[in-house]
């Protein structure tokens, strides 16, 4: 299992331009070949939930330090129950903080290839695919141009989570539907998705 975590130390120390959808997808062969895949723990998964209720579904960004120890911990654990999963989403937050961090635009095919894995892994071993990642599916989609697909991730994720405010502003950015604009004005006008594009 150390493998494993060496494995994805080695890919995180990638720089950004080595980063591809090839590279990803064979990095997370050889993560799933070492994980302890369980059906019935949904620790990471839940973990998946707390990290959306916290940075995305929350008014403010509310994430604390009790989930970043969480992460960490799990992360760090070689005997956590489906490891493969969560370092597959980590994956994807150091892919976009890195490039945030040097300015550089992000890698589409990268993005979605990591949501694609993600999507399946989660739908194969949980029967259920978290908020998370259908929020972020669809702005790797949206990002890498491929509108007819993002619309359709959109579609299945409003249709699991009707409550999910990232992905209600994303669809009325899409349609400019007035009823969804009003009850993110009525139910959501403090979120910071609702501020951050100006729906009023």
């Amino acid at each position: 299992m150390k493998k494993l975590i060496f494995i994805f130390l080695f890919f995180i120390g990638l720089t950004i331009s080595a980063q591809t959808a090839a590279t990803a997808k064979e990095v997370f062969k050889k993560l799933k070949t070492e994980a302890k895949i369980d059906g019935n723990d949904k620790e990471v998964y839940n973990l998946l939930d707390e990290f959306y209720n916290k940075s995305l579904q929350a008014e403010n960004d509310e994430m604390n330090s009790e989930t970043i120890e969480k992460i960490q911990r799990l992360a760090s654990n070689p005997d956590t129950k489906n490891l493969h999963i969560l370092m597959l989403f980590l994956m994807y937050q150091q892919h976009i903080s890195q490039t945030l961090m040097v300015g550089k635009p992000s890698n589409p095919e990268l993005q979605i290839e990591i949501m694609r894995l993600l999507e399946d892994e989660t739908k194969n071993i949980s029967g259920k695919v978290p908020a998370i990642v259908y929020i972020y599916k669809y702005e790797a989609l949206n990002s890498g141009e491929e509108e007819d697909h993002a619309k359709i991730t959109l579609a299945q994720g409003l249709k699991e989570y009707p409550d999910s405010v990232p992905l209600k502003v994303y669809s009325y950015l899409n349609t400019k539907d007035e009823k969804i604009k009003t009850d993110l004005i009525t139910n959501h006008s403090n979120h910071w998705m609702v501020k951050q594009f100006g729906i009023q």
